[in-house]
């Protein structure tokens, strides 16, 4: 589909961008670490399942990519504008209503930690329709429930193309529930997130 102005404009106006992605996301994310410009005036959010207690370099390669100022999430620590903040393993993060991120350590959801439907849900209730969701592929059902929540809430919900996703579970559970306003082809997502007008 093409990009309407309706959902251009959506875009333009929210103040958080919420990126949820599992298995065959990881380049997707990388890539548009790498195209978000500097002066996007939002704050981004990456929830990328990432294995227990196995150490990565995911933020480290994208920092050295990035064009905004990147960086894991700690506890306690204010939400900023532009900049990219990663989820870390082994919590569940969340956005407190004093606009402050709080990490949980309680159980996997979804078999995962952290969860994308823990903190979709969380900044469903602060932002409500501040916020642009999009839902990347993955091999399980993570983040659906969380999308629905935020376009409960207003906000713009996307969720990739399953026939353009590389495991198309995570998408489609999305969509199956309607929690998706919008299904995207990449090239469409990437096409909407970059336009900073």
């Amino acid at each position: 589909m093409a990009l309407d102005d309706k959902i251009k404009q959506r875009w333009a106006n929210s103040r958080i961008l919420l990126l949820g992605g599992s298995a065959g996301s990881f380049k997707l994310l990388f890539k548009l670490v790498k195209l978000l410009p500097p002066n996007l005036n939002k704050t981004v959010i990456i929830i990328i399942h990432r294995k227990k207690n196995f150490f990565s370099e995911i933020e480290k390669l994208f920092a050295e990519n990035s064009r905004m100022l990147l960086r894991e999430i700690s506890d306690k620590e204010p939400v900023m504008n532009n900049t990219i903040y990663i989820a870390p393993a082994n919590y569940h993060s969340l956005v407190e209503n004093a606009g402050f991120f709080s990490l949980d350590v309680s159980d996997a959801v979804w078999y995962s930690k952290p969860s994308i439907d823990v903190t979709f849900e969380s900044v469903a209730e602060v932002y409500k329709e501040r916020v642009t969701a999009v839902l990347f592929s993955g091999a399980n059902q993570d983040g659906a429930e969380g999308l629905l929540k935020l376009r409960k809430k207003g906000a713009l919900t996307i969720a990739q193309d399953p026939e353009d996703a590389e495991m198309t579970e995570m998408p489609q559970a999305a969509i199956d529930i309607h929690a998706a306003e919008y299904v995207l082809r990449t090239t469409e997502i990437f096409e909407l997130l970059e336009d900073t007008n």
